[in-house]
């Protein structure tokens, strides 16, 4: 049977440990109240981070505008990305991650009216792009279907941790680059239903919002594990991202500080930013929750007024 090429490092070992750690933690922490409105304030930021990935320019607030219905003035293929990116994470639940059907199906509905081909493999060459630069040429288009049966069939019998699993499927799918476009949201779509199954707060953990941060780091990991043919480098980069985002949500929730404070809900999209960037000016905050300045300075102020925030 197939196997990729990889290498689990020392740094990758003890990585796993710490995550593993930090899961029974953050486990605890959603058992005492976790609310429906953090959880779909986490899904935004994934939707929007994977999107902005790939060059969408819409912000976060504008994601959330569209989860609940309301207008947006802008290109009509971002939106059109953003509600199929909404609607394919809805199925979260539904999908198998060791069923290549339900991998088509959320390519399917991932890229609904945005390509002639969703769902189907590529039947043409194509590249993986860092901005213009090339970092890698594919595979074939003749040898993507039997490429991608041999790496779920490696998925789903492998006896390797599911954190190296879902960070070598991940690095994999990409270097197969199995549709003609698509790739990266499905991908990092489906590292996050891998992990799911390891433990289901990784259906409301944000990683997305970390790689985009690290988003130079994202295809440099790349880049390097395809020089050296195998993917350690990818393991490392994708274990310390996954172990960020468990880290940057401990403690106390964000929904807790705004229940406990009377936050409403551009507050506690802006102490989330917050959180993640405790330097972060009104304008960058402004930019990322979809506001102006003056609006985010305000929040700022307010914040600061009501001691939840010292600067």
């Amino acid at each position: 049977m197939y196997t990729p090429p990889f290498t689990i490092s020392a740094n990758a070992i003890n990585l796993i440990a710490e995550i593993s750690a930090q899961i029974e933690r953050y486990s605890i922490q959603m058992e005492r109240g976790d609310s429906l409105r953090l959880r779909k304030a986490n899904r935004v930021k994934t939707v929007h981070s994977s999107l902005a990935i790939e060059g969408n320019t819409l912000s976060e607030g504008d994601v959330t505008a569209i989860l609940e219905g309301k207008p947006v003035i802008a290109p009509q293929r971002q939106i059109l990305e953003v509600k199929n990116a909404i609607k394919t994470y809805e199925l979260y639940n539904s999908l198998d991650p060791f069923s290549l059907e339900d991998l088509l199906k959320a390519h399917r509905t991932m890229m609904c009216g945005l390509i002639d081909e969703a769902g189907t493999f590529r039947k043409k060459g194509v590249g993986v792009f860092d901005g213009t630069n090339i970092i890698h040429i594919a595979p074939p288009a003749e040898r993507v279907k039997d490429l991608m049966e041999d790496l779920f069939a490696w998925l789903g019998s492998s006896p390797d941790h599911l954190l190296v699993r879902s960070c070598v499927f991940h690095y994999e799918f990409e270097f197969i680059h199995p549709f003609t476009d698509g790739n990266g949201r499905t991908g990092r779509l489906w590292q996050s239903l891998i992990l799911g199954k390891l433990n289901p707060i990784f259906e409301h953990l944000p990683i997305e919002t970390m790689v985009y941060t690290h988003q130079q780091g994202y295809y440099q990991a790349i880049s390097q594990s395809s020089s050296k043919g195998d993917c350690q480098p990818f393991i490392d980069f994708m274990l310390q991202e996954i172990l960020d985002t468990l880290v940057e949500h401990q403690g106390l929730s964000i929904e807790e500080i705004g229940r406990n404070n009377n936050l409403n809900a551009s507050e506690i999209q802006a102490l989330g930013h917050i959180k993640a960037d405790n330097r972060i000016t009104a304008v960058k905050l402004a930019e990322k929750i979809g506001l102006k300045p003056r609006q985010a300075e305000r929040i700022l102020s307010e914040l600061k007024n009501k001691g939840i925030i010292k600067r």
